[in-house]
């Protein structure tokens, strides 16, 4: 795992996304920071995630390395693990 995990992830989402709010959810529950961009409302957001790889939300950002798409408890338990250290 990365060492360069920031101070908050950032979570690309959209409206009425299920596997968004798991995510909030779950990200919530560990007490893991996190603040939310609305890809339907930012154009740069969307190229940045497209140039990513990914296709779908969300996307969830740790650091340029450390990255995945789509509710992923066990990336979420990975990153919890280095903010309980």
């Amino acid at each position: 795992m990365s060492d360069m995990i920031q101070d908050e992830l950032v979570v690309y989402s959209k409206p009425s996304c299920v596997q968004c709010t798991a995510t909030y959810r779950a990200l919530d529950g560990k007490g893991i920071p996190y603040r939310v961009v609305d890809l339907s409302e930012s154009p740069e957001a969307l190229e940045y995630v497209k140039e990513l790889g990914y296709t779908s939300a969300p996307v969830v950002v740790v650091d340029d390395e450390d990255h995945w798409a789509g509710f992923r408890p066990d990336h979420i338990d990975r990153v919890a693990a280095h903010y309980a250290a």
